[in-house]
């Protein structure tokens, strides 16, 4: 019974040690950064969709004279044989004093005193000047001090200009960096209609988005609109500052500790009609970061550069148009920029996003003036990089590779 019993314990203690083994044998050891890589289902460049470089020239047609300053271009569309782009332009020849010294005839900011304009060009590189899109409302308007960063959209036949605006030179706050520095608050954003792209405009009454309550994240202003198109609902995304009681330029009110550690988001709200009412998503903020971002259709959802924030430089994609995942970081992007839509604003759930391939944003030194950038985010650069890196992972998860000749990389 003993030399059964021994017998039997032997055998155990053989299993556990051949158990023990075994399991060292397929222990694996992953540093973090190859851990990100494998479980953050990211990609080297060359199989990355994503993966581009900006290009960027200067525009002609916008020479700057002295007292001329133009920012913050809108998406770019193609109308017939134009290309039409919108953007802000203040008063010529009106001195920049800050918010505290401002009149009527001198600016508080950059931004101050501005009127939509627009310009057309042949060929996306020689611009002409057309005049005056949205004028400076009335005096009690919600448009009558200043009208700015406008972006275009295009449905039901009809054409849309959603805009900042500002109401009175009372609302401009300083934020004490620096004597010209802060901002409009409140600042909503406004809305015109119009059935040709050249206008006549007609501007709604009300904001068609407003701030949210005091002490939310977007409880002062709302920022830099653009549109998107997906399952029938029109998506105006929009940037933000949280009320944070270190910022002087903000009114008073009650601040949100949840949010102090937001400096800048980007929020979405969302409508049936593109006239609205727009209802602000309860999952804002939605980018965090923002400032001189770009939205644009791609596949059956919609991808943002971030200029600023915890993931700068960086192209973000989203297929819902709510839940943003980094997808390449590390790019020179451009600033304040508005893409050429080739589908113009087709909904991606009846149509792809075509992608885009240029547009134009804004450099601010030594001037304030328009650059055109070239990249290569297109569609059909997406699906060559996806087809070679769909031969990887056949391979990966195969039991045998077909050399494919066609996929030799270019010299």
């Amino acid at each position: 019974m003993k030399t059964l019993r021994l017998l039997i314990l032997l055998f155990v203690l053989s299993t556990l040690s051949c158990k023990e083994k075994t399991q060292k044998a397929s222990e694996t050891f992953e540093s973090a950064s190859y851990k990100r890589f494998r479980q953050g289902k990211i990609r080297y460049e060359k199989f990355n969709e994503f993966n581009t470089q900006f290009k960027f020239v200067k525009l002609e047609g916008f020479e700057f004279d002295k007292g001329i300053e133009r920012y913050y271009p809108s998406s770019v569309i193609k109308v017939d044989d134009l290309y039409y782009m919108w953007y802000s332009k203040p008063k010529v020849n009106s001195e920049v004093v800050g918010p505290n010294d401002a009149t009527d005839t001198t600016r508080a900011f950059h931004w101050d005193l501005c009127e939509v304009w627009y310009a057309t060009s042949t060929d996306g590189y020689k611009w002409e000047e057309q005049g005056v899109a949205i004028k400076r409302g009335s005096k009690s308007m919600y448009y009558h001090r200043s009208v700015f960063n406008p972006d275009i959209l295009m449905a039901n036949g009809k054409y849309y200009l959603v805009f900042q605006a500002a109401e009175s030179v009372k609302d401009a706050r300083w934020s004490k960096l620096f004597k010209t520095s802060g901002d409009f608050s409140p600042n909503v954003l406004g809305m015109a209609v119009a059935d040709s792209p050249s206008g006549p405009w007609k501007v709604f009454n009300e904001p068609v988005l407003k701030p949210g309550p005091e002490n939310a994240w977007d409880g002062e202003v709302l920022h830099e609109p653009t549109f998107f198109v997906k399952g029938g609902k029109y998506y105006l995304y929009y940037k933000s500052q949280g009320r944070l009681p270190w910022t002087p330029n903000i009114t008073k009110g009650e601040f949100n500790k949840a949010h102090a550690d937001i400096s800048i988001a980007t929020g979405v709200a969302t409508a049936d009609n593109p006239e609205g009412p727009y209802i602000k998503s309860k999952y804002n903020p939605v980018l965090m970061g923002g400032h001189g971002s770009m939205f644009w259709p791609y596949r059956n959802g919609v991808c943002a550069t971030l200029p600023e924030g915890p993931e700068r430089n960086s192209i973000l994609f989203s297929e819902d148009g709510i839940n943003f995942y980094p997808v390449i970081q590390g790019l020179s992007i451009p600033w304040g920029g508005g893409v050429f839509r080739s589908g113009n604003y087709t909904d991606v759930d009846l149509q792809p996003g075509q992608g885009i391939t240029w547009g134009v944003g804004h450099k601010v030194y030594p001037y304030y003036h328009f650059v055109r950038f070239d990249c290569d985010l297109s569609l059909e650069h997406g699906d060559d990089a996806n087809k070679s890196y769909d031969v990887v992972k056949d391979y990966m998860n195969g039991e045998g590779y077909e050399y494919d000749s066609s996929l030799d990389e270019k010299k």
